[in-house]
């Protein structure tokens, strides 16, 4: 039987969605978050319980208790007034519809105070409930002036990209985008605008920009606002929009790493011992002794000429000169040869030699 009774609700489930979705659809077009508190007071470490209908389905939610704000004139001072250490987060269902516990804590400005309901993804959208902290100081809030006031007609944006030196770790620029219009009774002239930048989970850096120029009651202007980080920045931002004491937008802004200081600093590591081993060894080559035996590429010996013994002269042959034997002599008879291969005159006591007379 019970699961007859499953089955059933299954198939129920199934019918009746594509008729609850259209529903939760219009009342999120319909621009109605609402929230709702279990208990209008509590004090310090208590919790109370936080209830919404009418949110964008499957929307990541951020709950928060912040002062110096009420449900008609909204946080004045931004989340710089909200406790935003003891918020919580939450995601709406199908419907639109949530429930969360949060935590009573001080805000660091005065109340009154609100529990402050915004989107952190997707179309922005808020609501806030009046709320008091027992024990909280209370403040006034500053007058409304009657004057002309500024207001946000379109989301704002961040214009511009990262060139070849911001690579190299120069400051990161962009251009913030916004358009505004002046729902007040008299023109606005030169309004005075705060830009802040806050890294991660930080408190935002703000800096005073003035824009130059009029807007008319009822009319709208563009303006466009220079936005500039420091050196080597990379990361999560939040550039922040703050006019009259109201922070009037948010937009992020994801830095990337400058990764050409990166390669800079290895090969800075990989060639200045390179060159200073080579300005050392050159050093070392200048100031090494020219008689020196061992150099730092090796080993080399002095030079020394070796010195052979010079081999003994060989013996002075006497040459005979042969001389070429008269017509009248033999060659073993002329008179011309000695024994030394000269020529000399014969000796007196050598035999005459018989001359042929006539006979």
């Amino acid at each position: 039987m019970k699961g007859r009774i499953s089955a059933l609700v299954a198939v129920l489930a199934l019918v009746l969605a594509p008729l609850t979705a259209p529903l939760a659809a219009s009342a999120w077009a319909a621009g109605e978050p609402a929230v709702e508190l279990s208990a209008p007071q509590a004090g310090t470490g208590g919790s109370i319980t936080v209830t919404g209908s009418g949110w964008r389905p499957r929307t990541l939610l951020m709950i928060l208790i912040c002062g110096q704000a009420t449900p008609s004139r909204g946080v004045i001072g931004g989340t710089n007034s909200c406790a935003n250490a003891d918020g919580r987060a939450v995601t709406t269902d199908a419907r639109g519809h949530f429930g969360r516990s949060l935590p009573v804590a001080e805000p660091p400005a005065p109340c009154p105070c609100v529990v402050h309901v915004a989107t952190v993804t997707g179309a922005a959208a808020d609501a806030d409930a009046a709320f008091q902290v027992a024990g909280h100081p209370v403040r006034p809030l500053p007058a409304e002036s009657a004057a002309g006031r500024l207001s946000v007609l379109t989301d704002t944006r961040l214009d511009g990209s990262s060139g070849l030196l911001t690579w190299f770790g120069a400051p990161p620029r962009r251009t913030l985008v916004f358009t505004v219009g002046n729902v007040g009774s008299s023109p606005v002239k030169d309004p005075l605008f705060r830009v802040g930048t806050a890294h991660g989970v930080f408190a935002p850096q703000w800096d005073e920009q003035q824009w130059h120029g009029t807007v008319a009651p009822g009319g709208k202007a563009e303006i466009r606002l220079p936005v500039e980080l420091t050196a080597g920045a990379h990361g999560d931002y939040t550039v922040s929009l703050e006019y009259g004491g109201k922070v009037l937008a948010e937009q992020p802004w994801g830095v990337g790493r400058p990764w050409g200081v990166t390669v800079f600093w290895v090969l800075a590591c990989l060639v200045v011992p390179a060159a200073v081993f080579r300005v050392g060894m050159a050093v070392v080559d200048r100031a090494r002794p020219r008689g020196a035996v061992v150099r730092h590429r090796g080993l080399r010996l002095p030079a020394v000429a070796p010195r052979l013994p010079k081999p003994p002269a060989p013996a002075r042959t006497r040459s005979t000169s042969t001389t070429s034997a008269l017509p009248w002599f033999t060659p073993d008879t002329d008179p011309g040869t000695a024994a030394g291969g000269r020529l000399s005159a014969p000796h007196e006591d050598s035999p005459a030699t018989p001359t042929k007379g006539n006979t």
